[in-house]
């Protein structure tokens, strides 16, 4: 076995409130009730739900004279708001790790339905290895012209595959080789652990539940449902374990993640 652990998280209602949401609400359009009913009424007439916003925040930049740019969802990234604990909490669970099993080697990735050019613009996307979601293709004048990238539901399951069979960095530019057959993977399925909030994040819950990695649950300090669908994954078996998206040393989140990464760390010595 490879001395690797991965853990890979969701963004938006597990690391930040909901950034599209407040993307809207920085347009100063009613994000809450196009939520609560037109995009109700496009789901049900056909539209997937990525597709279906990044469709409404072209119209919102259309209405507003473009002004939805590559420049201005960099800097919607720069001051999004992070859940309590979360800039300092990737540097303290590496400390932790060093000390707890110095000989396991710790990653962290990021795969989110949200927008790429925000995530990526964040204080913490440099903690990740790499950062995978949704981007739009660009007008000439550079406003958002319609999705290049839609990243939802089993599309999340294509990322964790490419991070067991190490096709990250330059490695991606094969684009067919996450399809390929490997006899050694870079990290083993059961030993990456995903954190996530929603819906979309239930293919990779139930991947790693059968591969033998796994899965938390967060659900948001800001939105009164959040609770009620992180616990609906026990319920259904998707994951064990649900806590509430607070990441500060001592909280219930920190603590159940270093409890799993000592349990895997474990599994990887006694395997060796």
């Amino acid at each position: 076995m490879q001395n690797k652990i991965a853990v890979v998280f969701d963004f938006d209602d597990t690391l930040a409130p909901d950034s599209t949401t407040g993307l809207m609400e920085a347009l100063g359009f009613d994000a809450e009730g196009f939520w609560g009913g037109e995009f109700e009424e496009m789901l049900r007439s056909g539209w997937d739900q990525v597709p279906g916003f990044m469709y409404q925040l072209v119209k919102i930049s259309e209405a507003q004279g473009g002004k939805i740019t590559s420049t201005f969802l960099q800097e919607w990234g720069k001051k999004l708001p992070l859940f309590e604990g979360v800039p300092e909490f990737f540097g303290e669970l590496r400390l932790f790790m060093a000390q707890a099993a110095p000989a396991v080697e710790l990653e962290f990735y990021l795969i989110s339905s949200g927008i790429g050019e925000v995530i990526r613009h964040t204080p913490i996307a440099h903690e990740f290895t790499e950062i995978w979601a949704s981007d739009f293709y660009y007008h000439p004048q550079g406003s958002i012209a319609g999705p290049k990238r839609v990243v939802s539901f089993t599309d999340k399951t294509r990322y964790l595959f490419q991070i067991s069979k190490g096709i990250i960095g330059e490695a991606q530019k094969n684009y067919r080789a996450v399809n390929d057959r490997y006899q050694e993977f870079r990290i083993p399925m059961e030993q990456i652990l995903f954190v996530g909030d929603g819906y979309t994040d239930i293919p990779c819950f139930s991947l790693l539940k059968r591969k033998g990695g796994q899965g938390l649950a967060v659900y948001s300090p800001t939105r009164q449902d959040s609770w009620k669908k992180a616990r609906s994954f026990v319920k259904d078996e998707r994951v064990e374990l649900i806590a509430r998206a607070e990441y500060s040393p001592g909280s219930a989140l920190s603590d159940n993640l270093r409890g799993l990464l000592q349990e895997i760390a474990q599994k990887i010595g006694s395997s060796r």
